[in-house]
């Protein structure tokens, strides 16, 4: 073989173990192996006891863990690194909380040969509320960082009262509300994520102005005159004709001269950015019955379908897009 052959194997066979390396960390997230060394030094036996798994699964676990440097082997057993400490123990305050998700997730993309062949997701993701706070948990640790800059993006001048539909833990109508104090907030939400958002927004004590809207938005009636209504991360779950019904119903919610914003990742024509849309299609696919990254001129296309006119392409906020859309009369 020349160089280029040998270059490409090796390339190829790195990428095709590369979930190895992925699968050791988070199994130790999930298993909270990182939590139960943030008290410090502890052997492969204790480690186990406190995770309540085998010990020489444990032993294994942690040794890998040790060659990828997130651990270090001591005379009296393995503590943490620095990093590990700061970002992927649960006793920190800056805890990566999303790689809990990501194990969830890690599972879903096991069957991905079987759901190109499908169409769909053939993996039944897991309801439990276990998993459903860590998806909160997830959603809320990204969107934390990027809201306030999706709400300086939008602008908000003149804008009083917003419908953030599917809105999670409400760090995006958190995030309105901090830049502009006139403004109030409705986010709708399944009934059970509701009751985890309530506890992100007393946390932020905005209690008194953002109000909470139980249902699926699929059936639930969003109301009226709202300035605003935004989804985010919300149209790559559904079928195009489930978008189309989305956006017609938030036209109708919304007062003539307000704006709807769907905030994600959007695709340019051929599919093939940004990187992060690409392999997200598949997460959909894997994990939805008919969800997918979807491209700039079908999100324009359905929001002419729905009655939205002046449409604009912004940057709100790094590592997605969002386009906007503004009812006339």
């Amino acid at each position: 073989m020349d160089d280029t052959t040998v270059f490409t194997a090796k390339g190829l066979e790195a990428m095709a173990r590369g979930f190895q390396r992925s699968a050791v960390v988070l199994a130790a997230v999930e298993l909270g192996v990182f939590t139960a060394l943030s008290n410090g030094s502890a052997t492969a036996r204790g480690t186990a006891k406190l995770i309540n798994a085998d010990p020489r699964g444990t032993d294994r676990l942690l040794r890998a863990l040790a060659h990828l440097g997130l651990v270090e082997s001591t005379e009296t057993g393995f503590r943490n690194t620095p990093v590990s400490e700061r970002f992927l123990s649960e006793a920190s305050p800056e805890f990566m909380a999303h790689f809990k998700h990501q194990a969830n997730v890690y599972r879903s993309w096991g069957t991905l040969a079987q759901a190109v062949k499908a169409g769909g997701a053939v993996h039944e993701r897991s309801q439990s509320p276990e998993a459903t706070r860590d998806f909160i948990a997830a959603m809320h640790f990204r969107a934390q960082y990027v809201a306030d800059q999706c709400a300086a993006g939008l602008g908000l001048t003149g804008v009083d009262r917003v419908l953030d539909v599917g809105g999670g833990s409400g760090a995006f109508s958190m995030a309105f509300c901090r830049a502009r104090p006139e403004l109030s907030a409705t986010l709708l939400d399944l009934d059970h994520v509701l009751d985890l958002a309530r506890e992100y927004v007393a946390a932020e004590s905005l209690e008194q102005r953002i109000s909470f809207l139980p249902g699926d938005y699929h059936t639930t009636d969003f109301g009226q005159d709202f300035d605003l209504v935004f989804f985010s991360a919300i149209v790559h779950i559904n079928s195009p004709e489930q978008n189309q019904a989305l956006l017609k119903k938030a036209h109708d919610a919304l007062r003539p001269g307000g704006r709807v914003a769907v905030r994600d990742f959007i695709m340019d024509e051929e599919r093939m950015k940004p990187e992060r849309g690409v392999l997200f299609a598949l997460n959909m696919l894997v994990n939805t019955p008919g969800g997918d990254s979807y491209t700039e001129a079908e999100l324009r296309d359905w929001m002419a379908g729905a009655g939205f006119e002046d449409m604009e392409l912004v940057e709100t906020d790094p590592g997605a897009t969002t386009l906007v859309g503004k009812r006339i009369y």
